[in-house]
Protein backbone atom coordinates (compact mmCIF):
# COMPACT_ATOMS: atom_id res chain seq x y z
CA UNK A 1 0.00 0.00 0.00
CA UNK A 2 0.98 3.58 -0.80
CA UNK A 3 2.91 5.31 2.15
CA UNK A 4 0.46 8.67 1.53
CA UNK A 5 -2.35 6.39 1.35
CA UNK A 6 -1.97 4.78 4.87
CA UNK A 7 -1.02 8.15 6.64
CA UNK A 8 -4.28 9.25 5.37
CA UNK A 9 -6.36 6.32 6.77
CA UNK A 10 -4.52 6.97 10.04
CA UNK A 11 -5.17 10.73 9.83
CA UNK A 12 -8.92 9.90 8.70
CA UNK A 13 -9.42 7.37 11.84
CA UNK A 14 -7.41 9.70 14.76
CA UNK A 15 -10.34 12.23 13.35
CA UNK A 16 -13.05 9.92 13.99
CA UNK A 17 -11.87 7.35 17.16
CA UNK A 18 -13.43 8.76 20.40
CA UNK A 19 -11.53 6.71 22.49
CA UNK A 20 -8.56 8.02 23.71
CA UNK A 21 -6.36 5.00 24.39
CA UNK A 22 -6.63 4.11 20.49
CA UNK A 23 -6.44 7.22 19.00
CA UNK A 24 -3.33 7.80 20.96
CA UNK A 25 -2.43 4.17 19.86
CA UNK A 26 -2.05 5.41 16.24
CA UNK A 27 -0.74 8.77 16.99
CA UNK A 28 2.39 7.03 18.48
CA UNK A 29 2.97 5.23 15.54
CA UNK A 30 2.84 8.37 12.89
CA UNK A 31 5.24 9.98 15.32
CA UNK A 32 7.51 6.97 15.10
CA UNK A 33 7.29 6.38 11.47
CA UNK A 34 6.59 2.86 12.44
CA UNK A 35 5.05 2.52 8.60
CA UNK A 36 5.53 -1.31 8.74
CA UNK A 37 3.10 -1.55 11.58
CA UNK A 38 0.63 1.24 10.06
CA UNK A 39 0.36 -1.12 7.30
CA UNK A 40 -0.64 -3.68 8.92
CA UNK A 41 -3.62 -1.43 10.77
CA UNK A 42 -4.69 0.00 7.27
CA UNK A 43 -3.99 -2.09 4.72
CA UNK A 44 -7.80 -3.27 5.36
CA UNK A 45 -10.65 -2.80 7.40
CA UNK A 46 -11.25 -5.99 10.07
CA UNK A 47 -13.54 -8.05 8.40
CA UNK A 48 -16.96 -8.57 9.43
CA UNK A 49 -17.32 -11.64 8.06
CA UNK A 50 -20.09 -14.17 8.18
CA UNK A 51 -20.26 -14.49 12.06
CA UNK A 52 -18.98 -10.61 13.16
CA UNK A 53 -15.54 -9.19 14.10
CA UNK A 54 -12.39 -10.73 15.54
CA UNK A 55 -8.86 -8.98 15.73
CA UNK A 56 -6.33 -7.61 17.77
CA UNK A 57 -7.41 -4.73 20.28
CA UNK A 58 -5.83 -1.90 19.04
CA UNK A 59 -6.24 1.05 17.25
CA UNK A 60 -6.62 1.12 13.62
CA UNK A 61 -8.90 0.17 10.96
CA UNK A 62 -7.74 -3.68 10.89
CA UNK A 63 -7.74 -3.83 15.10
CA UNK A 64 -11.14 -3.90 17.39
CA UNK A 65 -11.72 -0.97 18.69
CA UNK A 66 -14.72 1.43 19.58
CA UNK A 67 -15.05 2.73 16.02
CA UNK A 68 -14.53 -0.53 14.40
CA UNK A 69 -17.17 -1.83 17.05
CA UNK A 70 -19.73 1.21 16.92
CA UNK A 71 -19.57 1.06 12.71
CA UNK A 72 -20.70 -2.68 12.52
CA UNK A 73 -23.19 -2.02 15.08
CA UNK A 74 -24.49 0.88 13.39
CA UNK A 75 -24.70 -1.72 9.95
CA UNK A 76 -26.25 -4.56 11.77
CA UNK A 77 -29.12 -1.78 13.19
CA UNK A 78 -29.40 -0.54 9.56
CA UNK A 79 -30.16 -4.38 8.37
CA UNK A 80 -32.61 -5.09 11.42
CA UNK A 81 -34.59 -1.41 10.18
CA UNK A 82 -34.37 -2.30 6.75
CA UNK A 83 -36.04 -6.13 7.47
CA UNK A 84 -38.40 -5.03 9.66
CA UNK A 85 -39.89 -1.63 9.05
CA UNK A 86 -42.83 -1.91 10.66
CA UNK A 87 -41.81 -3.14 14.13
CA UNK A 88 -38.99 -0.09 13.19
CA UNK A 89 -41.65 2.72 12.45
CA UNK A 90 -43.71 0.92 15.42
CA UNK A 91 -40.20 1.28 18.29
CA UNK A 92 -40.73 -2.19 19.08
CA UNK A 93 -37.57 -3.55 17.48
CA UNK A 94 -35.01 -4.81 20.15
CA UNK A 95 -31.61 -6.27 21.03
CA UNK A 96 -29.36 -8.26 23.32
CA UNK A 97 -26.02 -7.97 23.98
CA UNK A 98 -23.50 -9.74 26.22
CA UNK A 99 -19.68 -9.99 26.92
CA UNK A 100 -16.88 -11.73 28.41
CA UNK A 101 -13.92 -10.61 31.02
CA UNK A 102 -11.72 -9.65 27.48
CA UNK A 103 -10.17 -6.04 28.17
CA UNK A 104 -12.66 -3.83 26.53
CA UNK A 105 -15.23 -6.38 26.41
CA UNK A 106 -17.80 -4.04 28.42
CA UNK A 107 -16.36 -0.97 26.76
CA UNK A 108 -17.28 -2.40 23.12
CA UNK A 109 -20.90 -3.82 24.30
CA UNK A 110 -21.73 -1.04 26.01
CA UNK A 111 -20.57 1.37 22.80
CA UNK A 112 -23.12 -1.12 20.26
CA UNK A 113 -25.68 -0.85 22.92
CA UNK A 114 -25.85 3.22 22.82
CA UNK A 115 -25.26 2.97 18.96
CA UNK A 116 -28.23 0.13 18.87
CA UNK A 117 -30.17 2.88 21.21
CA UNK A 118 -29.59 5.51 18.98
CA UNK A 119 -31.05 3.89 16.31
CA UNK A 120 -34.39 3.46 17.96
CA UNK A 121 -33.57 -0.49 18.95
CA UNK A 122 -34.45 -1.48 22.91
CA UNK A 123 -31.71 -3.13 23.86
CA UNK A 124 -31.10 -5.07 27.14
CA UNK A 125 -27.11 -5.63 28.19
CA UNK A 126 -26.32 -7.53 31.06
CA UNK A 127 -25.21 -5.64 34.15
CA UNK A 128 -21.36 -7.80 34.01
CA UNK A 129 -19.84 -10.39 31.92
CA UNK A 130 -22.14 -13.43 30.86
CA UNK A 131 -22.08 -16.51 29.09
CA UNK A 132 -22.75 -16.70 25.28
CA UNK A 133 -25.05 -19.28 25.24
CA UNK A 134 -26.40 -17.07 27.86
CA UNK A 135 -26.95 -14.73 25.12
CA UNK A 136 -28.72 -16.95 22.65
CA UNK A 137 -31.16 -17.93 25.61
CA UNK A 138 -32.12 -14.30 26.20
CA UNK A 139 -32.73 -13.76 22.65
CA UNK A 140 -35.45 -16.34 22.06
CA UNK A 141 -36.50 -15.60 26.15
CA UNK A 142 -37.03 -12.12 25.48
CA UNK A 143 -38.13 -12.44 21.68
CA UNK A 144 -35.67 -9.65 20.55
CA UNK A 145 -34.55 -9.38 16.93
CA UNK A 146 -31.09 -9.46 16.88
CA UNK A 147 -28.12 -9.76 19.38
CA UNK A 148 -24.47 -9.17 19.76
CA UNK A 149 -21.99 -11.04 22.33
CA UNK A 150 -18.36 -9.61 22.97
CA UNK A 151 -15.90 -12.15 23.05
CA UNK A 152 -12.94 -13.71 21.23
CA UNK A 153 -14.02 -17.03 22.84
CA UNK A 154 -10.24 -18.65 23.21
CA UNK A 155 -8.20 -16.67 21.07
CA UNK A 156 -5.17 -15.67 22.93
CA UNK A 157 -5.53 -12.02 25.13
CA UNK A 158 -4.54 -9.39 22.60
CA UNK A 159 -7.74 -10.46 20.89
CA UNK A 160 -11.31 -9.46 21.14
CA UNK A 161 -14.38 -9.95 19.42
CA UNK A 162 -17.82 -9.81 18.36
CA UNK A 163 -20.63 -12.17 16.96
CA UNK A 164 -23.62 -11.13 15.65
CA UNK A 165 -27.21 -13.44 16.49
CA UNK A 166 -30.27 -13.67 14.90
CA UNK A 167 -34.22 -13.51 16.36
CA UNK A 168 -33.79 -17.12 16.66
CA UNK A 169 -30.69 -16.93 18.76
CA UNK A 170 -28.40 -18.12 16.59
CA UNK A 171 -25.65 -16.36 14.82
CA UNK A 172 -26.62 -14.77 11.42
CA UNK A 173 -26.51 -17.27 8.20
CA UNK A 174 -27.34 -16.27 4.63
CA UNK A 175 -28.95 -13.89 3.58
CA UNK A 176 -29.00 -11.90 7.02
CA UNK A 177 -24.48 -12.70 6.74
CA UNK A 178 -24.45 -11.04 3.88
CA UNK A 179 -26.69 -8.37 4.35
CA UNK A 180 -25.33 -7.17 7.29
CA UNK A 181 -21.84 -7.19 5.34
CA UNK A 182 -23.32 -5.08 3.09
CA UNK A 183 -24.29 -2.85 5.21
CA UNK A 184 -21.57 -2.44 7.18
CA UNK A 185 -19.54 -1.68 4.08
CA UNK A 186 -21.63 0.71 3.39
CA UNK A 187 -22.08 2.70 7.17
CA UNK A 188 -21.01 6.37 6.42
CA UNK A 189 -22.19 7.93 9.48
CA UNK A 190 -22.73 6.51 13.55
CA UNK A 191 -25.65 7.51 15.36
CA UNK A 192 -24.93 7.68 18.98
CA UNK A 193 -26.82 8.66 22.25
CA UNK A 194 -26.04 8.86 26.02
CA UNK A 195 -25.97 6.28 27.91
CA UNK A 196 -27.95 8.69 30.91
CA UNK A 197 -30.47 9.06 27.65
CA UNK A 198 -30.71 5.99 26.60
CA UNK A 199 -31.68 4.72 29.87
CA UNK A 200 -34.14 7.55 30.32
CA UNK A 201 -36.26 6.79 27.22
CA UNK A 202 -36.07 3.25 27.81
CA UNK A 203 -34.42 2.56 25.10
CA UNK A 204 -31.12 0.98 27.32
CA UNK A 205 -32.52 -1.98 29.83
CA UNK A 206 -29.67 -3.41 32.44
CA UNK A 207 -30.49 -7.25 33.12
CA UNK A 208 -29.10 -9.69 35.23
CA UNK A 209 -30.88 -12.23 37.71
CA UNK A 210 -34.20 -11.93 35.63
CA UNK A 211 -32.64 -13.96 32.97
CA UNK A 212 -29.75 -15.63 34.84
CA UNK A 213 -32.48 -17.57 37.44
CA UNK A 214 -34.78 -18.48 33.89
CA UNK A 215 -31.52 -19.92 32.26
CA UNK A 216 -30.06 -22.00 35.68
CA UNK A 217 -34.02 -23.55 35.31
CA UNK A 218 -33.60 -24.93 31.91
CA UNK A 219 -30.29 -25.97 32.33
CA UNK A 220 -31.43 -28.05 35.27
CA UNK A 221 -35.07 -29.26 33.69
CA UNK A 222 -32.60 -30.59 30.56
CA UNK A 223 -31.00 -33.47 33.22
CA UNK A 224 -32.35 -36.79 32.99
CA UNK A 225 -31.99 -38.34 35.99
CA UNK A 226 -32.43 -35.71 38.80
CA UNK A 227 -33.59 -38.58 41.32
CA UNK A 228 -29.63 -40.43 40.90
CA UNK A 229 -28.60 -36.96 41.33
CA UNK A 230 -30.19 -36.45 44.82
CA UNK A 231 -29.38 -40.01 46.30
CA UNK A 232 -25.90 -40.37 44.65
CA UNK A 233 -24.71 -36.76 44.89
CA UNK A 234 -21.94 -37.30 47.17
CA UNK A 235 -20.44 -39.89 45.08
CA UNK A 236 -18.75 -37.24 42.64
CA UNK A 237 -16.29 -34.63 43.31
CA UNK A 238 -15.80 -32.10 40.65
CA UNK A 239 -13.12 -29.76 40.16
CA UNK A 240 -14.11 -27.13 37.92
CA UNK A 241 -11.53 -24.47 35.89
CA UNK A 242 -13.27 -21.33 33.65
CA UNK A 243 -9.83 -20.09 32.91
CA UNK A 244 -10.48 -16.50 33.83
CA UNK A 245 -14.00 -16.27 32.18
CA UNK A 246 -17.74 -16.01 32.46
CA UNK A 247 -18.25 -19.88 33.38
CA UNK A 248 -17.89 -19.79 37.46
CA UNK A 249 -21.26 -17.94 38.28
CA UNK A 250 -23.68 -20.61 36.41
CA UNK A 251 -21.42 -23.68 36.93
CA UNK A 252 -21.20 -23.58 40.38
CA UNK A 253 -24.71 -22.08 40.61
CA UNK A 254 -26.41 -24.90 38.70
CA UNK A 255 -24.15 -27.95 39.92
CA UNK A 256 -24.20 -26.75 43.65
CA UNK A 257 -28.15 -26.29 43.40
CA UNK A 258 -28.39 -30.29 42.42
CA UNK A 259 -26.46 -30.81 45.36
CA UNK A 260 -23.28 -31.62 43.82
CA UNK A 261 -19.66 -30.69 44.90
CA UNK A 262 -17.89 -28.54 42.58
CA UNK A 263 -14.19 -27.53 43.23
CA UNK A 264 -13.14 -24.01 41.63
CA UNK A 265 -9.20 -23.64 40.60
CA UNK A 266 -8.80 -20.64 43.13
CA UNK A 267 -6.16 -18.85 40.69
CA UNK A 268 -8.68 -19.43 37.39
CA UNK A 269 -12.28 -18.24 39.17
CA UNK A 270 -12.48 -14.45 38.63
CA UNK A 271 -12.79 -12.79 35.11
CA UNK A 272 -9.25 -11.57 33.87
CA UNK A 273 -8.16 -10.60 30.45
CA UNK A 274 -4.73 -11.47 30.87
CA UNK A 275 -5.59 -15.00 31.14
CA UNK A 276 -2.18 -14.80 33.30
CA UNK A 277 -2.38 -18.67 34.17
CA UNK A 278 -2.50 -20.06 30.38
CA UNK A 279 -1.04 -19.22 27.33
CA UNK A 280 -4.14 -19.77 25.90
CA UNK A 281 -7.45 -19.80 27.30
CA UNK A 282 -8.72 -22.67 25.45
CA UNK A 283 -10.15 -26.36 26.83
CA UNK A 284 -8.80 -27.83 24.06
CA UNK A 285 -5.32 -27.56 24.74
CA UNK A 286 -3.93 -29.88 27.62
CA UNK A 287 -1.35 -27.42 29.08
CA UNK A 288 -4.96 -25.14 29.92
CA UNK A 289 -6.46 -27.62 32.63
CA UNK A 290 -2.77 -28.28 34.03
CA UNK A 291 -4.20 -26.14 37.26
CA UNK A 292 -7.60 -27.73 37.39
CA UNK A 293 -5.88 -31.59 37.20
CA UNK A 294 -3.78 -30.68 40.10
CA UNK A 295 -5.97 -29.43 41.88
CA UNK A 296 -7.97 -32.49 40.99
CA UNK A 297 -5.54 -35.26 42.18
CA UNK A 298 -4.64 -33.19 45.66
CA UNK A 299 -8.66 -33.15 45.86
CA UNK A 300 -8.69 -37.19 44.89
CA UNK A 301 -11.99 -35.53 41.65
CA UNK A 302 -13.94 -37.80 40.06
CA UNK A 303 -14.00 -35.29 36.83
CA UNK A 304 -12.30 -32.49 35.81
CA UNK A 305 -14.27 -29.78 34.11
CA UNK A 306 -13.00 -26.80 32.16
CA UNK A 307 -14.66 -24.01 29.87
CA UNK A 308 -13.26 -21.51 28.02
CA UNK A 309 -13.50 -17.40 28.48
CA UNK A 310 -17.60 -17.17 27.08
CA UNK A 311 -18.04 -20.44 28.53
CA UNK A 312 -19.31 -22.43 24.93
CA UNK A 313 -16.65 -24.64 24.86
CA UNK A 314 -15.81 -27.79 27.56
CA UNK A 315 -12.91 -29.81 27.68
CA UNK A 316 -13.15 -32.84 30.15
CA UNK A 317 -10.52 -35.05 31.97
CA UNK A 318 -10.82 -37.76 34.08
CA UNK A 319 -8.77 -40.34 36.23
CA UNK A 320 -8.31 -43.82 35.26
CA UNK A 321 -5.35 -46.10 36.22
CA UNK A 322 -4.02 -43.28 38.39
CA UNK A 323 -3.78 -40.28 36.80
CA UNK A 324 -5.69 -38.42 34.94
CA UNK A 325 -6.82 -38.70 30.77
CA UNK A 326 -8.19 -35.92 28.96
CA UNK A 327 -11.11 -36.49 26.38
CA UNK A 328 -11.01 -35.05 23.19
CA UNK A 329 -13.95 -33.25 21.95
CA UNK A 330 -14.77 -35.97 19.44
CA UNK A 331 -14.66 -38.36 22.39
CA UNK A 332 -16.95 -36.51 24.87
CA UNK A 333 -19.17 -35.74 21.82
CA UNK A 334 -19.72 -39.24 21.10
CA UNK A 335 -20.14 -40.23 25.04
CA UNK A 336 -22.78 -37.62 25.30
CA UNK A 337 -24.51 -39.01 22.05
CA UNK A 338 -24.75 -41.94 23.92
CA UNK A 339 -25.77 -41.24 26.78
CA UNK A 340 -28.90 -38.92 25.23
CA UNK A 341 -30.07 -41.72 22.99
CA UNK A 342 -29.38 -44.45 25.63
CA UNK A 343 -31.44 -41.93 28.75
CA UNK A 344 -34.40 -40.83 25.89
CA UNK A 345 -34.49 -44.55 25.04
CA UNK A 346 -34.54 -46.00 28.56
CA UNK A 347 -37.12 -43.46 29.83
CA UNK A 348 -39.24 -43.49 26.62
CA UNK A 349 -38.91 -39.99 25.64
CA UNK A 350 -37.23 -40.91 21.83
CA UNK A 351 -39.35 -38.78 19.47
CA UNK A 352 -39.86 -40.32 16.18
CA UNK A 353 -37.77 -39.43 13.54
CA UNK A 354 -34.62 -38.84 15.91
CA UNK A 355 -31.88 -37.56 14.35
CA UNK A 356 -28.01 -35.78 15.71
CA UNK A 357 -26.18 -33.38 13.70
CA UNK A 358 -22.09 -32.84 13.55
CA UNK A 359 -20.12 -31.11 11.22
CA UNK A 360 -18.30 -32.14 7.95
CA UNK A 361 -15.07 -32.79 10.40
CA UNK A 362 -16.54 -34.56 13.40
CA UNK A 363 -15.24 -37.94 13.99
CA UNK A 364 -17.50 -40.71 11.87
CA UNK A 365 -17.54 -42.37 14.96
CA UNK A 366 -20.65 -40.42 16.24
CA UNK A 367 -22.57 -41.55 13.11
CA UNK A 368 -22.15 -45.29 14.36
CA UNK A 369 -22.94 -44.51 17.85
CA UNK A 370 -26.30 -43.09 16.84
CA UNK A 371 -26.82 -46.59 14.27
CA UNK A 372 -26.92 -48.47 17.87
CA UNK A 373 -30.30 -46.49 18.67
CA UNK A 374 -31.40 -46.06 15.48
CA UNK A 375 -30.50 -42.24 15.65
CA UNK A 376 -30.03 -40.59 12.21
CA UNK A 377 -26.77 -38.45 11.64
CA UNK A 378 -27.31 -35.08 9.64
CA UNK A 379 -23.79 -32.94 8.38
CA UNK A 380 -23.52 -29.32 7.88
CA UNK A 381 -20.48 -27.30 7.85
CA UNK A 382 -17.87 -26.22 10.92
CA UNK A 383 -19.61 -23.87 13.04
CA UNK A 384 -22.63 -23.92 15.33
CA UNK A 385 -24.64 -21.72 13.08
CA UNK A 386 -25.25 -24.22 10.79
CA UNK A 387 -26.14 -26.88 13.43
CA UNK A 388 -28.71 -24.17 14.65
CA UNK A 389 -29.67 -24.09 11.03
CA UNK A 390 -30.55 -27.50 10.72
CA UNK A 391 -32.43 -27.15 14.44
CA UNK A 392 -34.49 -24.61 12.77
CA UNK A 393 -35.29 -26.06 9.58
CA UNK A 394 -36.44 -28.87 12.02
CA UNK A 395 -38.97 -26.88 14.09
CA UNK A 396 -40.45 -24.94 11.53
CA UNK A 397 -41.41 -28.69 9.69
CA UNK A 398 -38.91 -28.04 6.59
CA UNK A 399 -36.86 -31.64 7.13
CA UNK A 400 -38.51 -34.44 8.78
CA UNK A 401 -35.65 -35.59 11.70
CA UNK A 402 -36.62 -34.26 15.24
CA UNK A 403 -33.23 -33.29 16.53
CA UNK A 404 -31.71 -34.14 19.50
CA UNK A 405 -27.92 -32.96 20.13
CA UNK A 406 -25.55 -30.98 18.31
CA UNK A 407 -21.67 -31.31 18.46
CA UNK A 408 -18.56 -30.32 16.45
CA UNK A 409 -15.03 -31.48 17.45
CA UNK A 410 -13.57 -28.21 18.63
CA UNK A 411 -15.60 -29.19 22.37
CA UNK A 412 -18.88 -27.89 21.25
CA UNK A 413 -22.02 -29.60 22.82
CA UNK A 414 -25.66 -28.59 22.62
CA UNK A 415 -28.41 -30.48 24.30
CA UNK A 416 -31.26 -28.21 24.63
CA UNK A 417 -33.41 -26.08 21.93
CA UNK A 418 -33.91 -22.80 24.15
CA UNK A 419 -30.40 -22.79 23.22
CA UNK A 420 -28.79 -22.07 20.00
CA UNK A 421 -25.29 -21.97 20.11
CA UNK A 422 -22.82 -24.53 21.92
CA UNK A 423 -23.53 -24.37 25.57
CA UNK A 424 -20.88 -25.13 28.11
CA UNK A 425 -22.49 -24.68 30.76
CA UNK A 426 -25.23 -27.21 30.45
CA UNK A 427 -22.59 -29.64 29.03
CA UNK A 428 -20.64 -29.50 32.35
CA UNK A 429 -24.26 -30.41 34.26
CA UNK A 430 -25.02 -33.23 31.67
CA UNK A 431 -21.10 -35.11 31.89
CA UNK A 432 -21.73 -34.36 36.08
CA UNK A 433 -24.75 -36.87 35.69
CA UNK A 434 -23.36 -39.07 32.66
CA UNK A 435 -20.25 -39.49 35.45
CA UNK A 436 -22.78 -40.36 38.25
CA UNK A 437 -24.73 -42.92 35.73
CA UNK A 438 -22.16 -44.90 34.61
CA UNK A 439 -20.07 -44.56 38.38
CA UNK A 440 -23.37 -46.44 39.21
CA UNK A 441 -23.22 -48.89 36.76
CA UNK A 442 -19.52 -49.66 38.19
CA UNK A 443 -17.97 -47.89 35.51
CA UNK A 444 -15.57 -44.82 34.52
CA UNK A 445 -16.81 -42.43 31.69
CA UNK A 446 -13.01 -44.04 29.58
CA UNK A 447 -14.50 -47.63 30.82
CA UNK A 448 -17.50 -46.45 28.46
CA UNK A 449 -15.36 -45.32 25.85
CA UNK A 450 -14.10 -48.18 25.42
CA UNK A 451 -17.30 -50.19 25.10
CA UNK A 452 -18.64 -47.51 22.51
CA UNK A 453 -14.89 -48.23 20.53
CA UNK A 454 -15.55 -51.96 20.48
CA UNK A 455 -18.22 -51.65 19.12
CA UNK A 456 -18.09 -49.23 16.61
CA UNK A 457 -14.44 -49.18 16.27
CA UNK A 458 -11.47 -46.77 17.32
CA UNK A 459 -11.46 -43.68 16.09
CA UNK A 460 -8.84 -41.28 16.39
CA UNK A 461 -8.39 -37.69 15.16
CA UNK A 462 -5.56 -34.95 14.82
CA UNK A 463 -5.35 -31.89 13.47
CA UNK A 464 -2.14 -29.07 12.47
CA UNK A 465 -2.73 -25.70 11.38
CA UNK A 466 -0.15 -22.69 10.84
CA UNK A 467 -1.25 -19.03 10.87
CA UNK A 468 -0.72 -16.69 8.11
CA UNK A 469 -0.83 -13.03 9.37
CA UNK A 470 0.11 -9.43 7.45
CA UNK A 471 -1.42 -8.95 4.57
CA UNK A 472 0.29 -11.77 2.41
CA UNK A 473 -1.73 -14.22 4.67
CA UNK A 474 -4.89 -14.83 2.42
CA UNK A 475 -3.06 -15.08 -0.66
CA UNK A 476 -1.07 -17.41 0.87
CA UNK A 477 -3.97 -19.89 2.28
CA UNK A 478 -5.85 -19.38 -0.96
CA UNK A 479 -2.58 -20.71 -3.07
CA UNK A 480 -2.88 -23.60 -0.50
CA UNK A 481 -5.88 -24.68 -0.62
CA UNK A 482 -6.01 -23.74 -5.02
CA UNK A 483 -2.86 -26.28 -5.32
CA UNK A 484 -4.80 -28.64 -3.95
CA UNK A 485 -7.80 -28.48 -6.27
CA UNK A 486 -5.43 -27.72 -9.21
CA UNK A 487 -3.22 -31.02 -8.12
CA UNK A 488 -5.23 -33.13 -5.73
CA UNK A 489 -2.62 -35.95 -3.94
CA UNK A 490 -3.08 -39.36 -5.15
CA UNK A 491 -1.77 -40.44 -1.83
CA UNK A 492 -1.82 -39.13 1.54
CA UNK A 493 0.86 -40.30 4.14
CA UNK A 494 0.86 -44.16 1.44
CA UNK A 495 -2.42 -44.46 1.60
CA UNK A 496 -4.39 -43.96 -2.12
CA UNK A 497 -7.09 -41.13 -2.10
CA UNK A 498 -10.22 -42.68 -3.57
CA UNK A 499 -12.13 -39.68 -3.89
CA UNK A 500 -12.58 -35.53 -3.48
CA UNK A 501 -15.26 -33.36 -2.17
CA UNK A 502 -15.14 -29.73 -3.09
CA UNK A 503 -17.52 -28.51 -0.45
CA UNK A 504 -17.66 -25.25 -3.08
CA UNK A 505 -19.42 -27.11 -5.50
CA UNK A 506 -20.96 -30.09 -3.02
CA UNK A 507 -24.61 -30.96 -3.30
CA UNK A 508 -26.43 -30.27 0.15
CA UNK A 509 -24.01 -27.83 1.63
CA UNK A 510 -23.72 -24.11 1.58
CA UNK A 511 -20.69 -23.41 -0.17
CA UNK A 512 -17.85 -23.25 1.71
CA UNK A 513 -14.05 -22.95 1.20
CA UNK A 514 -13.64 -27.03 2.19
CA UNK A 515 -11.60 -29.73 0.52
CA UNK A 516 -11.79 -33.28 1.98
CA UNK A 517 -9.95 -36.24 1.19
CA UNK A 518 -11.53 -39.68 1.54
CA UNK A 519 -8.92 -42.52 1.55
CA UNK A 520 -9.44 -46.06 0.56
CA UNK A 521 -8.76 -47.24 4.21
CA UNK A 522 -11.47 -44.71 5.12
CA UNK A 523 -9.28 -41.95 6.69
CA UNK A 524 -10.75 -38.62 5.48
CA UNK A 525 -8.52 -35.18 5.85
CA UNK A 526 -10.12 -32.19 5.24
CA UNK A 527 -8.83 -28.95 4.72
CA UNK A 528 -9.90 -25.19 5.49
CA UNK A 529 -8.99 -21.64 6.35
CA UNK A 530 -10.47 -20.55 10.16
CA UNK A 531 -13.28 -18.44 9.83
CA UNK A 532 -12.26 -16.48 12.77
CA UNK A 533 -8.29 -16.56 12.80
CA UNK A 534 -5.81 -15.75 10.01
CA UNK A 535 -4.51 -19.36 10.05
CA UNK A 536 -5.10 -22.49 7.50
CA UNK A 537 -6.48 -26.13 9.74
CA UNK A 538 -6.39 -29.71 8.32
CA UNK A 539 -8.13 -32.20 10.17
CA UNK A 540 -7.33 -35.88 9.92
CA UNK A 541 -9.65 -38.83 10.92
CA UNK A 542 -9.20 -42.54 10.91
CA UNK A 543 -9.81 -45.54 11.97
CA UNK A 544 -9.73 -49.12 12.80
CA UNK A 545 -12.31 -52.21 13.91
CA UNK A 546 -11.01 -53.45 17.06
CA UNK A 547 -9.89 -57.13 16.91
CA UNK A 548 -9.10 -59.66 19.37
CA UNK A 549 -5.94 -57.77 20.41
CA UNK A 550 -8.16 -54.96 21.53
CA UNK A 551 -8.04 -51.53 21.41
CA UNK A 552 -4.63 -50.59 22.19
CA UNK A 553 -3.59 -52.46 19.35
CA UNK A 554 -6.45 -50.53 17.22
CA UNK A 555 -5.00 -47.37 18.36
CA UNK A 556 -1.15 -48.19 17.37
CA UNK A 557 -1.89 -48.88 14.20
CA UNK A 558 -4.47 -45.66 14.05
CA UNK A 559 -1.40 -43.57 15.61
CA UNK A 560 1.23 -44.39 12.80
CA UNK A 561 -1.21 -44.16 10.06
CA UNK A 562 -2.16 -40.05 11.03
CA UNK A 563 1.24 -39.81 11.54
CA UNK A 564 2.23 -40.35 8.48
CA UNK A 565 -0.61 -37.99 7.15
CA UNK A 566 0.44 -35.54 9.27
CA UNK A 567 4.44 -35.46 8.70
CA UNK A 568 3.20 -35.08 5.11
CA UNK A 569 1.02 -32.23 5.43
CA UNK A 570 3.59 -30.15 7.77
CA UNK A 571 5.73 -30.14 5.23
CA UNK A 572 3.40 -28.40 2.91
CA UNK A 573 2.93 -25.99 5.65
CA UNK A 574 6.69 -25.97 5.96
CA UNK A 575 7.51 -25.08 2.34
CA UNK A 576 4.87 -21.73 2.48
Amino acid sequence: MDKNEILAKAREYIAKEKETRFREDVEALLAKEDFKELEDRFFKRLEFGTGGLRGIIGGGDNRMNTLVVQSATQGLANYVIKTSPEKASGGALSAVIAYDSRHYSREFAEGAALVLAANGIKTYLFSGMRPTPELSFAIRELKADTGIVVTASHNPPKYNGYKAYWNDGSQVIEPHDTGIIDEVQSVKEIKQMTKETALERGLLKIIDKEIDEKYHDMVRSRLFRPALIKEKAKDVKIVYTPLHGTGAMHVEAVLGSIGLSVLTVPEQREGNGDFPTVDFPNPEEPAALKMAIELGRKSGASVVMATDPDADRFGVAVPQNGDFVLISGNEMGSLLLDYICLSLKELGKMPKNPAFVNSIVTTGMQERVGALYGVKRLECLTGFKWIADLMRQSDEGKIPEKIIYGTEESYGYLIENEVRDKDGVSAAALTAEMTLYWRSKGKTLIDRLNELWKECGFWMETGISKYFEGPAGQSVMAGILDEFRKNPPRTLGGTAVKNVRDVLCAKGLPKSDVLQFYLADGTLVSARPSGTEPKIKFYVSGFENVGKDGVQAAKSVCEKKLGAIKSELQKVLDGR
